[in-house]
Order: structure tokens, then C-alpha cells, then sequence
């Protein structure tokens, strides 16, 4: 062996050697932070309302407790080298969403919604730890990509046939029970996506025809991505679910972004959204509605029919300042219907003022960051775009409803993750979370010159 060999070689030796620590202890002690703030702010609620802590509060600890040791000790079994962050993230927002609903439902003593929550939450970390322990490698997730969109567009058509809620048909209800079917199709199709995108890359990058300065694929290469696209949104445009739409879109353009390294998608999805936003505002008069609230959010005032839901919610921000009014000191109540779901956010905002809400943005936006490193840093394409994706899911739905709320953006009737009650949101986040875990250890374990379990 030459000088130069025995150099790289022994390189290659010393970088095996240094292997990156599992940090599971870091994971726990995050893990067991995230369950005493939670009870914290269940037990701040309690003393604000009452001057007492609440009877339940011991229950509450115990069960979110237990619940966050369940899934560590999956990790620690099956994923030992994952990131240690997402799963101590997923349940403080979990946490503090549970609080945060429990303090409104004391507000609304006929429609209580923090035991319901708490069973979704119980069967999101039940799916967490499935997934985790069931899934070895997320490669296995790319041999069953068309099984996927068929069930992604089977899920969006559901609601078709039940009756309308608010304006718009995205959920199924039976004998009380209800579930959004759109929530768990963002997933499958993210996993369509990127098994496609993955399959495709070079032909998407490389081949096609240049229109002024941007190369466009073939339609061959092209098309079949984009009909799926076509039909699950339009499928959501009839059913008035305009947000899961503008997720959908924003999903797309990423991956596909991502996938040829052409800043030039970025642009036209820029120039589609705006077009689309256009034309549906025209035709819609329920989404022409929403974004007349956005431009004119006290028109009902001056016209002296009262504030309407966002006024209410702009209102609840001020009054927050810059360290809230306390835990259950609020009035985001007068939000009205929505209060513990579209406009959940504006009981955090007023409670825990700008400082809290700066707080639960930076813990969105350490998921994302974690999940687009553990993406980066796998070399093969399928496990890079999944978790760019199921990343960017988090994060365009945080931006289009704090965006909603807050009126920088009309507003899109989705669920805050993990803070906002909604069952199958909820759900599909932990099976997010999970996802993400998985693509986490595969990356430190290649880091550490080792093969996927």
C-alpha cells in the first residue's frame, strides 16, 4: 500500500472510532423538563382561576409522564442514535397545547375538549411508538410510494359524501366520532413525493426543454407528479379546504425545489400561488370573505356590528404585551367558536405574551431545523427528501396559521401542531415526529460508518 493509502486509511479508521454519542440521557432529562413545564402551567392555570391547584393535576403529570417514557424507551431500543430533540419538543408542545385547552374549556363548561384531546394524544404517541418500533428503515417506506397516493386520494374524496362543517367538507362524522382525513394524506403523499422525486431527480434536472432561462422536464417525467398534485388539490378546492390546499402546493414546490437544485420552481410556485389565490378569492365567495376580513379586520366594528374573529384575536395580542397576562388571566374567549382551534394561538400570545410566543415559534423552528439536518446528511435522495418534507409540513402549517391569526395572511381554518385541538392532527404529528426520529438515526448511524438497522 502506498504512503497516500495508508494515510487515507487510517483516516477513514480514526473517523470510524470517533463515534457520535447516542445522547439518550440528554433526551430523557429534555424529556422530563418538558413534562414538569407542562404541569407547571397546568397547575399556573388551577391557582389563576381558582386560587387552588387543580385536583387533577398529579393524573395529568403522571399520564403525560408515562406517555413521554414509553416512547423514549422505543427510541432507546430501536432508534438508539437519533437526534434527542424531537421527540422532548413533541411533548412540550403537546404539553402546553393540552394546558392551554384544559385553561378554555373552563370558559365553556358545556363543551370541554381536554379529555378528548388527551385521548388523541394517548393514541398519537401509541402510533409514535408503532412506528418507531415497527419501521427498521424508512427506505421501506419507498417500495409502497403508489400505495400511498392511492390511499392519500381515497382519504381526500371521504369527505365528499358527509355533510358540510363550517363551510367546508374535511371531516367524516359518525355516531359522534369525527376524523380529518386530509391530515393523514399529507403524509402519505410527502412519502409519494419523495419516493418519485428520489426516482426521478436526474431526469427532472437534466432533460426537458429551456424557456427563456429556465429548463422544464419533460411532460413523460413530469406529468405523473403533477397530475397527482392536480387532483389532490382540486379534490380539496371542491371540499372549500383552502389551507390544506396551500400545504399541498407548498409541499410540492419544495421537494421539487429540493430534488433538482432549480431556484427557478421557487419562483413560478411564487407566481402560481398568487394567480390561484386570485382566481379562488374571485370565485369562492366564502374564501372572498376571508380575505375581505384580512384587508378590512375592523370593518364590522366601524359598521357596528362588533369586532369579528380576527379583530378579536389581534386584540388578544395586544393586550399580551411583551410578557402576557398570565395563564388563565386572558380573554381570547371572545374569540368565539374557534377559540381552541384556528385561534389557539392567541391565547398563547395573550397569556404568555410576545417573550412565550417567541418561545413556542424557536421550539417549531428547532423540529424543522433538526429534521432538514438529519435530511441533509444522508446521501441517498429518498431518506433526504422525507424528511425535508415531513420538515416542511411542520413548518408551512406553522406559517400559514400564525400568519392567519396574527393577519399577516388571510386566514386558512388549519390546526396549530400540537397546540390546536383536532384528533387526527395531532395523530398525524407524532407519526411525523416518528418519522423524523427514524431518518435521524439512519443519518448518525452513517455518520458513524455504519449500515441503516
Amino acid at each position: 500500500m502506498t504512503k497516500a493509502g495508508t494515510t487515507v486509511a487510517a483516516a477513514r479508521d480514526h473517523a470510524r472510532a470517533v463515534r457520535l454519542p447516542r445522547r439518550r440521557g440528554v433526551e430523557l432529562a429534555l424529556i422530563v423538563l418538558a413534562v414538569l413545564l407542562s404541569v407547571y402551567g397546568y397547575c399556573a392555570v388551577g391557582l389563576a382561576r381558582t386560587g387552588t391547584v387543580p385536583p387533577g393535576a398529579v393524573g395529568y403529570g403522571a399520564g403525560l409522564g408515562v406517555l413521554a417514557l414509553f416512547a423514549h424507551v422505543a427510541v432507546r431500543i430501536r432508534a438508539p442514535h437519533a437526534d434527542p430533540l424531537p421527540l422532548p419538543i413533541g411533548v412540550l408542545l403537546n404539553g402546553l397545547g393540552l394546558v392551554l385547552i384544559y385553561r378554555l374549556d373552563l370558559e365553556t363548561p358545556d363543551d370541554r375538549a381536554a379529555p378528548a384531546q388527551l385521548v388523541w394524544s394517548t393514541l398519537g404517541v401509541g402510533l409514535f411508538i408503532a412506528v418507531v418500533l415497527v419501521l427498521r428503515d424508512h427506505r421501506a417506506l419507498q417500495r409502497y410510494s403508489y400505495v400511498c397516493v392511492v390511499a392519500a386520494l381515497v382519504l381526500l374524496l371521504l369527505p365528499i359524501l358527509f355533510p358540510a362543517v363550517n363551510g367546508a367538507r374535511i371531516w367524516i362524522r359518525v355516531a359522534g366520532f369525527s376524523i380529518q382525513p386530509g391530515e393523514f394524506a399529507k403524509v402519505l403523499l410527502a412519502v409519494f413525493y419523495a419516493a418519485y422525486l428520489a426516482a426521478n431527480r436526474n431526469a427532472l434536472a437534466y432533460t426537458g426543454r429551456r424557456v427563456w432561462r429556465m429548463q422544464f422536464p419533460t411532460g413523460r417525467v413530469l406529468g405523473p407528479i403533477v397530475t397527482i398534485w392536480l387532483l389532490s388539490v382540486g379534490v380539496l378546492v371542491l371540499e372549500r379546504d383552502l389551507g390544506t390546499s396551500l400545504l399541498f402546493f407548498g409541499l410540492f414546490v419544495v421537494l421539487l425545489y429540493v430534488a433538482t437544485g432549480r431556484t427557478g420552481w421557487i419562483a413560478v410556485g411564487l407566481l402560481l400561488a398568487v394567480l390561484g389565490a386570485f382566481a379562488v378569492g374571485r370565485l369562492e365567495p366564502h374564501v372572498g370573505g376571508r380575505i375581505e376580513d384580512w384587508l378590512h379586520p375592523f370593518a364590522t366594528i366601524e359598521a357596528g356590528r362588533g369586532p369579528n374573529q380576527l379583530s378579536q384575536s389581534l386584540f388578544a395580542f395586544a393586550a399580551g404585551g411583551v410578557l402576557g397576562t398570565g395563564l388563565g388571566l386572558g380573554h381570547s374567549t371572545l374569540i368565539g367558536f374557534a377559540t381552541k382551534s384556528d385561534f389557539i394561538l392567541a391565547t398563547a400570545g395573550e397569556e404568555l405574551g410576545l417573550a412565550g410566543l417567541a418561545a413556542i415559534f424557536l421550539l417549531y423552528a428547532l423540529l424543522v431545523e433538526r429534521g432538514y439536518r438529519s435530511g441533509l446528511a444522508l446521501r441517498e435522495p429518498f431518506g433526504r427528501l422525507l424528511a425535508v418534507g415531513l420538515a416542511s409540513l411542520v413548518a408551512l402549517q406553522v406559517f400559514v396559521i400564525a400568519g392567519g391569526v396574527t393577519g399577516l395572511i388571510p386566514l386558512t381554518g388549519m390546526a396549530m401542531p400540537f397546540l390546536a385541538q383536532g384528533g387526527s392532527s395531532v395523530v398525524t404529528n407524532w407519526a411525523i415526529v416518528a418519522l423524523l426520529i427514524r431518518v435521524s438515526d439512519s443519518a448518525r448511524r452513517q455518520y458513524d460508518g455504519r449500515d441503516a438497522p
